[in-house]
């Protein structure tokens, strides 16, 4: 029997091309939550900004 060489056993080894996969799942994950917080983000600040501009209309007095 024939041992195998370093490169011939890193050829056949699948353990790397798996960790490369679980990196490229997490970098996915990673990628849509941000973009979600992102979208989360702009909606919620352009609530308070309302929020804020009724209380100041309306403890000015100004408002209808």
């Amino acid at each position: 029997m024939k041992r195998p060489t370093f490169l011939t056993a890193l050829r056949r080894d699948t353990k790397g091309a798996t960790a490369v996969e679980y990196g490229l799942i997490v970098a996915l994950i990673v990628l849509v939550t941000l973009t979600a917080i992102g979208s989360v983000a702009t909606k919620t600040i352009s609530m308070w900004n309302d929020v804020s501009a009724k209380v100041a209309t309306a403890v000015s007095g100004t408002g209808t």
